[in-house]
């Protein structure tokens, strides 16, 4: 079974070669469930709930801009999430949750970069806002990893978790996907892992911003498909 470019249907993300020649160099790798994890990208009250600060923030100003990115959520990448789980866990293989946030409420352990945003949604371990939501609270066996920075290779040991599992394959879900969800993916294929975005379990605020990253995504770091492609492919491959 191999890894090849997503059907010509998934028209959100397909790229013709005729249009695209980085298509011709991307890797060709057989999908194989015993080296596969499940990594759940910042699925927390913070930005990834209609309860949370993001979205009460932008309430409070009178914007409709978080309008699609909870639709989105709410919709496909909770549900889609939750299916994605649910398989892994019957194929007895990892998932590992990636959490954003400080440790201090002063948000010091952070960069620079991220500390007034952990500060104004008071995303710091202990607090509502740093929680994973409820749909999707990590189970017994499950992983969680709290990174301080966009990518979770940065900040956690992500990287020498995956190999401890086995793990060389990676599926990727959550948010933000042209953020965390992105960068995480990037520093994932750089490293060596093949990496799949389930493009309709991944949500941004924008609905430019998330086509576009799956689009660039698969031109030479990995693939994207749909939860039910993803489903199907690892079915199939597991015999």
């Amino acid at each position: 079974h191999r890894l090849l470019p997503p059907a010509d249907r998934c028209l959100t993300h397909d790229m013709s070669t005729s249009n695209d020649y980085i298509r011709a160099y991307l890797a060709d790798r057989a999908v194989d469930p015993t080296r596969a994890a499940l990594v759940i990208i910042d699925m927390q009250y913070a930005t990834g709930s209609r309860q949370g600060a993001l979205a009460r923030k932008l309430q409070a100003e009178g914007s409709s801009v978080g309008d699609y990115r909870f639709d989105r959520i709410e919709r496909f990448v909770l549900p889609n999430t939750l299916r994605l789980r649910d398989h892994f866990g019957r194929l007895g293989r990892p998932v590992l949750h990636v959490t954003v946030g400080a440790a201090l409420p002063d948000a010091s352990d952070a960069p620079l970069h991220m500390r007034k945003l952990f500060v104004e949604f008071k995303n710091h371990l202990g607090s509502r806002e740093h929680e994973i939501v409820d749909e999707l609270k990590p189970r017994p066996g499950e992983h969680v990893l709290r990174k301080t920075s966009i990518g979770a290779f940065a900040s956690t040991n992500i990287d020498s978790l995956l190999r401890a599992l086995g793990c060389e394959q990676i599926y990727m879900t959550g948010v933000s996907t042209n953020m965390c969800v992105e960068t995480t993916a990037r520093e994932a294929a750089d490293r060596g892992y093949g990496v799949t975005l389930v493009e309709d379990a991944c949500g941004t605020t924008h609905e430019d911003l998330h086509h576009n990253t799956m689009r660039n995504f698969q031109r030479l770091f990995g693939r994207v498909r749909s939860t039910a492609e993803s489903l199907a492919e690892l079915e199939v491959a597991r015999g």
